[in-house]
């Protein structure tokens, strides 16, 4: 291997290592107490040597939701690769299961990318959109295999953003689908939400997996309807 080589190897090792050290601070003081020095601390090194990886906090956080965001997508596709499910509705209900999984086992990261915005941050879309697009990319390649509803003008109008995607115009999806896929996904990551930031309380469900089964059947009749 090339000096070059062995470098960029070292280099990769230290990110992943300041990436897992901030995962742990993560879980500890939240993303708001987020440190730079604290980071260091823990790695050993001293400040000025963890700048050589990582510009400030807010190049902290971004690496953080970046990582989290391809965690979550990664868990995601492999759990579709494992069910080698083919109906839409099953593939939808995959990604659903996958989420809340990838969720409850990094409850932080969810939090990170999906709970209360960061004080005084906010997440460049130039370096986020590409991973954080992962998943709704894949939800979208289920809206492409359901039979386009009758269009909706007021829709279209509201989704105009969306609807000029890329991802989305290279699909052929409509404004209504696309309304009723949006609408499914967020009653999923709400019911998600719900669960892993207890919104009613911590003993409000006996049996939580069995709720989001239910929320789950509901979300797949919104896009089915």
């Amino acid at each position: 291997m090339s000096v070059d080589g062995i470098r960029a190897r070292n280099r990769a090792a230290i990110e992943a290592e300041i990436l897992r050290v901030a995962g742990e601070q993560l879980a500890h003081t939240g993303a708001a107490a987020l440190s730079l020095r604290a980071v260091a601390r823990d790695l050993g090194m001293t400040p000025s040597a963890l700048y050589r990886y990582v510009a400030d906090r807010d190049d902290l956080l971004t690496l953080l939701i970046i990582d989290s965001y391809t965690s979550m997508a990664d868990s995601v596709e492999a759990a579709l690769d494992r069910s080698a499910a083919v109906a839409p509705a099953d593939r939808f209900r995959t990604i659903g299961r996958s989420t809340r999984a990838w969720a409850l086992d990094h409850p932080h990261r969810y939090a990170l990318i999906y709970g209360s915005p960061v004080p005084d941050y906010r997440a460049p879309a130039d370096r986020t959109t590409e991973a954080g697009t992962r998943v709704p990319n894949l939800l979208l390649a289920v809206l492409a295999d359901l039979p386009a509803p009758p269009e909706e003008p007021a829709t279209d109008r509201a989704l105009a953003g969306m609807l000029a995607d890329p991802a989305t115009t290279a699909l052929g999806i409509g404004g209504a689908i696309l309304r009723r896929g949006l609408t499914a996904w967020m009653l999923v990551l709400g019911a998600v939400s719900t669960e892993l930031f207890e919104g009613f309380g911590s003993d409000a469900f006996s049996e939580p997996e069995v709720l989001f089964e239910s929320v789950l059947d509901t979300a797949v009749e919104i896009v089915l309807d």
